[in-house]
């Protein structure tokens, strides 16, 4: 099947690329005209914080979107907002703001609904801005219109700031510079490999191509689910690497075979039907891998895997469409690697060449094969020394513990962080994520002296941590009130989440007249709460999940229950090693100033679990690549370290290079200003590193080496069981000789110089 849709992609390279092209211009069609939309509301069926919010949703109807806070100051010098001429000018400012499509409702600090909108001094306050559309809908434009409307206030000397949604939205990141340079540091990678202009732009422009496809697809279903905009920025990351890094595989591939005199469109399948499948069977263990995720029984996790996997599936499907076209028609251009003695053979000056068409410069593939000669030389003393190393790396991940991000922890100078900061100087931290409290009565209250509402009142006022409660609401039918308690700290404070956990499982039960779980404490800090709970309940299943299917995938790819086994340690050990670092970076602050960081912040919960499936996924990339050719190495000559040693000069360079574009990928997104995207470029870059070399230089070989023959032991009953599925479709490049004689196999011979 590879080899066929590659030879018809090679023979039709117009027709390929102008169904490409065609497919860009609908999908950035479609964009214009809908938009590519993200939101960051969080959604956890069955939990509490969720039932406080339906139930409130169902009791107390009002705006979709809630109030938006449009925060209103005046430093010392300026007018107080209590005069008249601010209050002229803040009420013009709403009616202007009531105008604005989408905008159903606004509350002023002067009117009873807006009371305690007002600071004590009189310099801070907010309008409460009601819109008909969630936060999903909340564009940038309808935020800056809003604020615009706000003229009037601005002209009287009132600083004017969008926060909560609104502040959201202009606050969008913008990656595309971490992109470019991203694709910048792979450009010099790639050149100083091929030392052609073409061969080094053709990963780059098919990557480009994967990248802007992908974007547009997740922008788009965004409208149909909640797309974190992280989850945006982290499928572009991922895409564009794995992207640049299938297509070096393939072109690679494809200079061998034009290197062995075949014509273009043969080299063009032949590579397809090798590196492309392997490519593709990589690019479905990452697919797969994420898929592991839907285990979390989390819309949010649900998003965070779909727009990755839909990145990496588009690249997976550029690699065995578009580049064997662009393959055929660039071929003049693109050079070709220099011939080479078949792998695993004698040069006659009793030396084995392990090189197995490496591009220009074969003494690094020599170096990588003088490497694995002396760790399987000496295998327990490389392979303690490797370990000791990742477990050092891996110790602080012991001490990581879930936290939450605010609007506290956004860049300084972002109109979110600006408004936080002005909320919590006038009104307390807790003023940025009060709590919402629900309790369902068995019979209509007879008003706000109701015995029943009042013990509750009372309990939540008198809480430690509480540092007001606001007099309670009930809903028209009298059977559901509701109260909001600003807590005295902040809603990424852990003091905050022990708040919480009071409320439910001491206060709220004493309280309640029967204390049958009526209560409810919902709001952003008791959802962020809610949300890590559920990931470190369900982290176990997931991991255990991943590994399982990685295990597999690798078990029917090179029959080998030891090598699945080895492969599934090693690959945990490195993502253990990566969070150590996380931990050490983000929590505890170590070097934090060097990424654009003011100093520690929390860990969110999904940030570990999606970096574990994405890791587990991208190390089995170069799991497949280097396996393969050890394993066609000891097919030949069934001898378990020369093997390892031909495998890894063979591979040693291209994993290299490719590793090396996906950490400049990584790392470019350090730029970032949203503290989850530098996690995410820290976590990959840190593991990526690590298994390309202390897990692919050290501790495989030495792993492998000490396995010998056993390590490709297979079990009769289970040989007959999996399926030969040849990965790398090595029947396709055989010799021509005795052994294909009469095989119903597709072969074509490679020819040799």
């Amino acid at each position: 099947m590879f080899l066929r849709t590659g030879r018809w992609c090679a023979r039709r390279p117009r027709r390929v690329i102008g169904a490409w092209l065609v497919l860009l211009l609908v999908l950035g069609g479609a964009v214009l005209a809908y938009g590519r939309v993200t939101s960051e509301a969080v959604t956890i069926p069955g939990s509490d914080s969720q039932a406080a919010l339906d139930t409130a949703a169902a009791a107390f109807p009002g705006p979709a979107s809630g109030g938006q806070p449009l925060v209103l100051h005046t430093g010392a010098e300026g007018p107080a907002l209590s005069g008249d001429a601010s209050r002229a000018a803040v009420e013009q400012s709403a009616r202007a703001i009531a105008e604005v499509p989408h905008v159903v409702s606004v509350v002023t600090p002067y009117e009873a609904a807006g009371a305690g909108a007002m600071s004590a001094d009189g310099r801070t306050a907010y309008l409460s801005v009601g819109l008909d559309v969630t936060g999903r809908d909340i564009t940038p434009e309808l935020s800056q219109r809003i604020t615009d409307a706000a003229a009037p206030a601005r002209t009287a000397g009132i600083e004017v700031t969008p926060g909560g949604d609104l502040g959201a939205a202009v606050d969008r990141p913008d990656t595309g510079h971490s992109e470019l340079i991203g694709l910048g540091a792979a450009a010099v990678v790639l050149f100083l490999g091929f030392r052609k202009a073409a061969a080094a732009g053709l990963p780059l422009a098919v990557g480009v191509v994967g990248l802007v496809a992908s974007l547009a697809v997740i922008g788009l279903a965004g409208h149909l689910m909640d797309m974190p905009s992280s989850a945006t920025t982290i499928a572009a990351m991922i895409g564009l690497g794995v992207g640049i890094d299938y297509t070096l595989f393939c072109l690679t591939r494809f200079r061998e075979f034009r290197g062995a005199g075949l014509a273009a469109v043969d080299a063009a399948a032949l590579a397809t039907a090798t590196a492309g499948k392997a490519s593709a069977f990589a690019g479905c263990a990452v697919i797969a891998a994420l898929a592991g995720l839907a285990l979390g029984g989390l819309p949010l996790l649900h998003a965070l895997a779909l727009a990755p996997a839909v990145a990496v599936l588009i690249a997976v499907a550029a690699a065995l469409t578009l580049l064997p076209a662009l393959l055929a028609l660039l071929a003049p251009f693109l050079g070709e690697a220099p011939p080479h003695a078949p792998h695993g053979t004698d040069r006659g000056d009793g030396t084995e060449d392990g090189t197995h068409g490496t591009p220009e410069g074969d003494s690094s593939a020599h170096g990588w094969q003088r490497i694995a000669e002396r760790v399987t030389a000496r295998p327990w003393r490389h392979l303690f020394a490797g370990l000791a190393l990742l477990l050092l790396l891996a110790a602080p991940a012991t001490r990581l513990e879930f936290g939450q991000l605010d609007a506290g922890d956004k860049p300084a100078g972002t109109a979110s962080r600006t408004a936080y900061e002005r909320l919590s100087d006038a009104f307390g931290p807790g003023a940025n994520g009060p709590l919402q409290v629900t309790d369902s009565l068995a019979a209509p209250a007879a008003g706000p002296q109701d015995a029943r509402v009042t013990k509750v009142s009372a309990a939540l006022a008198g809480t430690p941590g509480v540092a007001s409660v606001s007099p309670a609401g009930i809903a028209a039918d009298g059977r559901t009130v509701r109260w909001q308690v600003t807590p005295a700290t902040a809603p990424g404070d852990p003091a905050t989440a022990r708040l919480v956990d009071t409320l439910r499982q001491d206060v709220l039960p004493a309280a309640t007249a029967d204390g049958a779980g009526t209560a409810h404490v919902g709001g952003a800090a008791a959802a962020a709460g809610d949300l890590n709970d559920r990931l470190a309940d369900r982290m176990p299943a997931v991991i255990g999940t991943v590994v399982l299917v990685a295990g597999l995938l690798l078990l029917a790819a090179f029959r080998s229950p030891l090598l699945a086994l080895k492969a599934a340690v090693l690959n945990l050990l490195s993502v253990a090693a990566a969070y150590g670092v996380l931990t050490a970076v983000f929590p505890w602050g170590w070097g934090a100033g060097l990424i654009g960081l003011e100093g520690p912040v929390p860990v969110p919960g999904y940030v570990p679990l999606l970096m574990f499936a994405v890791l587990f996924g991208l190390s089995m990339d170069y799991e497949v690549f280097l396996l393969t050719s050890v394993r066609e190495q000891w097919l030949a000559c069934r001898d378990g370290r020369r093997a390892v040693v031909a495998g890894l000069a063979s591979t040693g360079r291209i994993i290299t290079s490719a590793a090396l574009i996906m950490v400049s990928v990584f790392l470019a997104y350090l730029l970032s200003d949203d503290p989850v995207v530098k996690m995410f470029g820290t976590g990959l870059a840190v593991a990526v590193a690590l298994d390309v070399t202390v897990v692919r230089g050290l501790l495989v070989p030495a792993t492998m080496a000490l396995l010998g023959d056993r390590g490709w032991w297979l079990p009769r009953r289970l040989d007959r069981i999996l399926p030969e599925l040849d990965i790398e479709g090595a029947a396709h490049t055989r010799p021509a000789g005795p052994d294909t004689a009469g095989s119903d196999a597709t072969t074509v011979p490679l020819p040799t110089r």
